[in-house]
């Protein structure tokens, strides 16, 4: 957008920068943005339901549960309480699960000042209504910029100052294109800048969610080859081919092509797709080695974004009648009971096609997927 801002730009200088920022979910994600936040000089807020994780936030500066061995910036105010937390913010982080955003929402709203901007920090879309976050967060906080921030970011790195870069989205109004200074997106990418912490900026808010969306799915489907004893090239092929899917999905829904190909798309889906230490990924790994769902994590109750986006995902993409083979695969195992390797070698032998859009063409494979049903059977 070519525009250059300091907090001189604003037209109250520096008193026009977002003072206090309000985090809402203190688990690992939840806490690495509060330190951002801290970091950044920023008065910082953190709400969170456990109250043993409230107070060694507040007395020992750290979140054992979630960021094991991570050292905490002194200064957040941690709380249970909702009002406390929410009270005077000039913005808000939700950084709970999906699933639990309509309802959080609900609860945050009395104590919001209007106008205040809420930045969506969880990743997916509505199972049932197909709906992307920020839709179901202007539906409960109609008085607020609702936006999003996404990135290829480990919470633990963060919090130890690996440099981070992330996107910040949020619709541009015409008076925002005026003077992108006072805009919602500008001014929180400003309010989280820090030494370790880079924040970009976007208008394009659907392109971010959906790419935040649809690479957890993917991440899924990248953990079920590599359990089931596949390599670097099957990887490769499933990144690059589920940056399709979600260019195709993002594009359709109005997304830009080049806000996939950036941070909160291909940097967010390279990651998440590459270490074991994306929970996606490492439950993909754990079904491709033949462990039953109810048994991995250790039997723990883990939350998983991708298992539930693969449904929700599925349905938008059923709405608007966008081809998306990969989820489509990851769903049928995770939902229908589909086996593993007999599904990926299905998606194998789907018809031979061009791989750029201009290119429209489909011949019958004459090969299919018989060694990805034969390597995974054994490995299952």
């Amino acid at each position: 957008m070519g525009i250059e801002l300091s907090t001189e730009d604003f037209p109250d200088g520096a008193e026009g920068a977002l003072r206090r920022i309000c985090v809402i979910g203190a688990g690992a994600w939840g806490t690495a943005l509060a330190s951002v936040a801290r970091h950044a000089g920023r008065e910082v807020t953190l709400w969170g339901r456990n109250p043993q994780v409230i107070d060694e936030i507040n007395t020992r500066h750290s979140n054992e549960a979630f960021l094991p061995g991570a050292p905490l910036p002194k200064g957040i105010l941690a709380t249970t309480d909702l009002s406390r937390a929410c009270g005077g913010a000039d913005a808000v982080l939700i950084v709970t699960p999906s699933r639990s955003l309509r309802d959080i929402c609900r609860q945050i709203r009395p104590y919001l000042t209007a106008g205040i901007p809420v930045a969506l920090c969880c990743k997916g879309i509505e199972v049932g209504s197909g709906l992307p976050l920020s839709e179901v967060a202007a539906a409960e906080l109609p008085d607020h910029p609702i936006g999003a921030l996404s990135g290829p970011t480990f919470a633990r790195e963060t919090v130890l100052g690996h440099p981070t870069a992330a996107t910040v989205a949020f619709p541009f109004s015409f008076e925002d294109r005026r003077h992108p200074a006072g805009s919602p997106a500008a001014r929180l990418a400003l309010a989280l800048s820090c030494k370790s912490f880079r924040p970009y900026i976007s208008d394009d808010l659907i392109g971010v969610e959906i790419g935040g969306a649809v690479k957890n799915v993917i991440a899924i489907a990248c953990g079920m080859m590599a359990g089931a004893g596949f390599a670097e090239n099957t990887r490769a092929a499933l990144i690059t081919r589920g940056m399709a899917e979600i260019k195709r999905l993002a594009e359709t829904l109005g997304g830009q092509r080049e806000t996939v190909s950036g941070l909160s798309g291909a940097g967010d889906l390279m990651l998440t797709c590459s270490s074991p230490k994306s929970r996606n990924m490492s439950l993909g790994m754990q079904l491709g080695q033949g462990i039953p769902r109810d048994r991995c994590f250790d039997g723990r109750q883990v939350v998983v974004e991708g298992e539930v986006n693969a449904v929700s995902v599925m349905d938008l993409a059923r709405q608007v009648g966008v081809e998306l083979p990969i989820c489509a695969a990851v769903h049928a195992v995770l939902h229908e009971g589909a086996p593993l390797g007999a599904t990926f070698a299905q998606l194998l032998a789907r018809p031979l096609q061009g791989e750029g859009a201009s290119l429209s063409i489909r011949l019958r494979n004459p090969e299919g997927g018989g060694a990805i049903a034969g390597q995974a059977r054994r490995r299952t």
